[in-house]
């Protein structure tokens, strides 16, 4: 059998966790794949995986033929690089992480986009509001709006997510706009629990001679919290409450007035859209056209400036 091939599927079977998880990045057989990596232990003249029923992990000896089969790799890529240019062309399976919230209303239709300039590839959408673990859950890619990330990840910025705060017409007439952000603190405020504690940051451009912003932090509540953005989305179009929503979702129900714009004199704490990933080495062409697409799409895409 093919070395090379086998030793392709055997970094593929490590990366993604599983003997199925590889079969499926490859478009290959169950089978096949097992008898690849037979193959690639033969070769290798050691046992490469422990394995359990519910999981592989990396012998010793696969450890080390880990980091030599992605040498292996890597150099196989230059040479046919070198005698076809169009070898590097993205194809293949990528697995992308998501919130429902972003998926709807800005990843599904980049994801459209990409896929038409890049017909060989494929990708799985996978949709969870939760942080995943992109090694456990055999993830290429994992798209997260914060501005606190943690320590160690593996990310690119990709643009940037402004907000603003928004209210139904009803909740405005009954209870009235507020003046300022510390007004915030009499009124209901549909918040988001992701965050954890309920505190709103704003800036406001002072005036001439003092054009140095203005900041400030408001700890706010009220009697409404969820974990996924749209649901409270969708409350403060019923009246629940003033919430604070990215500007691109939001918009279109203040376009049609059933939400309208609170304190918008007042700029809402922006947050950073960044790509999470595992690894800068060895990057698969795919994964590497991904990242360009999206930070170009963030960047260009009138649908989403004229929102942002």
């Amino acid at each position: 059998m093919d070395r090379i091939t086998s030793a392709n599927v055997f970094v593929t079977i490590a990366e993604r966790g599983s003997l199925a998880g590889a079969a499926e990045a490859l478009d290959m057989s169950r089978a096949m794949v097992t008898r690849y990596l037979a193959e690639m232990e033969e070769w290798a003249g050691a046992r490469l995986f422990h394995r359990t029923t519910r999981r592989l992990s990396l012998t010793s000896a696969g450890e080390v033929t880990l980091s030599r089969c992605r040498e292996l790799l890597a150099l196989a890529g230059e040479v046919a690089t070198a005698g076809d240019p169009g070898a590097g062309e993205p194809r293949g399976l990528l697995r992308v992480a998501c919130s429902q919230f972003l998926s709807q209303t800005a990843l599904a239709g980049a994801m459209v986009g990409f896929l038409r300039r890049y017909p060989n590839a494929r990708v799985d959408l996978q949709v969870d509001n939760r942080a995943v673990n992109l090694v456990e859950q055999r993830i290429d890619l994992a798209i997260r709006i914060t501005n606190a990330l943690e320590p160690g990840l593996i990310a690119r910025r990709l643009g940037e997510c402004r907000s603003l705060l928004c209210a139904a017409p009803s909740y405005i007439a009954e209870h009235g706009l507020p003046s300022g952000p510390q007004d915030l603190a009499r009124h209901n405020c549909l918040t988001y629990s992701y965050f954890g504690k309920s505190t709103w940051q704003f800036t406001r451009e002072g005036e001439a001679p003092a054009p140095a912003a203005e900041a400030v932090e408001v700890p706010v509540g009220g009697n409404l919290s969820a974990n996924e953005s749209m649901a409270l989305l969708a409350a403060a179009g019923k009246g629940a409450g003033i919430a604070m929503q990215p500007r691109f979702a939001a918009q279109p129900m203040i376009d049609t007035g059933v939400l309208v714009e609170v304190l918008s004199d007042w700029q809402p704490q922006s947050l950073g859209i960044h790509a999470i990933y595992t690894s800068r080495q060895h990057m698969p062409p795919v994964l590497r056209a991904m990242l360009d697409y999206l930070a170009d799409w963030f960047a260009t895409d009138p649908g989403w400036l004229s929102a942002a």
